[in-house]
């Protein structure tokens, strides 16, 4: 079973010729909602491409209103389990998005339930058939680390994708999560930021960052660089590159979760980092072809017919 113990949001999605600067204000013709929440996109990615051969929970929380109630229904129509989610005091998390005309976005969440993510909400029996847990950073670092502690014990893979980098976040803490983090995936400026918030300046390159959050930590450093795909650094210094093919995106929100999401799958079904990498790079490269984080994510038959084409 792939657990995904994370946010849960509505997203709210403006298209602009250009992304508003600091003071500017920009005109959109309408505003469009789509589910969204890392966590949830992540579930929602595992389980399209899993189509029920693999179990996908999803633990959360959510505000008891009409978002709540969507988000919720949403992930049982995808296939995931919702066992895990509680109803909390704060209202459903909203994100707020912009995207431009090249497909670039810049997003604003308001956390609301999603900062009442406890780690006692999940399952027992969910947990000890757990074999890749998948955290994000979109619920409280705290509880990401407890979970995590208590998944090792369990025997099952820590998957830690760090984004968005929280500001302000302690240094021991971020150690104490890197420390039971068997792969963290993070784009180019999470890898450098993250390491930095260690310590460790490296110097504006991401694989130089890779290298040493993998090495320091004992884990598998995963990189997503967009169209150059994406790279993977172990401990003792072994890359691993799998490309990305080329598309002119339609929006790239949710990229980012289709390729965690997939990946946490291929791993679950025993294959190959290079092979599970390769096959989310694609994922994420046709999730971009459509409007919204989850609208474009792959069911399993259309990411086999673009592997075979």
């Amino acid at each position: 079973m792939i657990t995904v113990f994370g946010s849960i949001n509505m997203d709210l999605v403006a298209r602009v010729l250009a992304i508003a600067k600091p003071g500017e204000t920009v005109l959109s013709r309408r505003a469009d909602s789509f589910f969204g929440g890392k966590g949830a996109n992540q579930a929602v990615a595992a389980a399209r491409v899993s189509g029920g051969r693999i179990a996908v929970a999803m633990a959360g929380a959510i505000g008891d209103d009409a978002f709540g109630k969507a988000c919720r229904d949403n992930l049982a129509a995808n296939g995931v389990d919702v066992d895990g989610i509680r109803i909390a005091d704060e209202p459903t998390g909203c994100a707020f998005i912009t995207v431009d005309e090249r497909g670039e976005n810049a997003i604003t969440v308001a956390s609301g339930a999603n900062m009442a993510v406890h780690t006692a909400q999940v399952p027992g029996e969910i947990l000890a058939k757990t074999s890749i847990l998948v955290l994000q950073m979109e619920v409280p670092l705290a509880e990401n680390i407890a979970v995590a502690r208590w998944a090792k014990q369990m025997s099952a893979r820590v998957i830690w994708n760090a984004a968005p980098v929280p500001a302000g976040a302690e240094k021991g803490a971020v150690a104490d999560m890197l420390a039971v983090t068997d792969l963290l995936v993070v784009n180019e400026h999470e890898a450098i930021t993250v390491a930095a918030m260690i310590g460790d300046n490296a110097g504006g390159d991401y694989l130089v960052a890779a290298s040493r959050l993998a090495h320091t930590y004992s884990l598998t450093c995963i990189v997503t660089a967009g169209a150059k795909g994406a790279f993977a650094v172990d401990a003792d210094g072994t890359q691993i590159h799998a490309a990305a093919p080329p598309v002119t995106p339609v929006d790239t929100t949710g990229a980012g979760d289709t390729f965690v999401g997939v990946l946490a799958y291929g791993l679950a079904e025993g294959r190959e980092l290079q092979d599970a990498m390769q096959r989310a790079c694609i994922a994420a490269s046709l999730s971009c072809l459509t409007a919204g984080a989850q609208a474009g994510m792959p069911s399993r038959d259309r990411l086999e017919a673009t592997l075979s084409a």
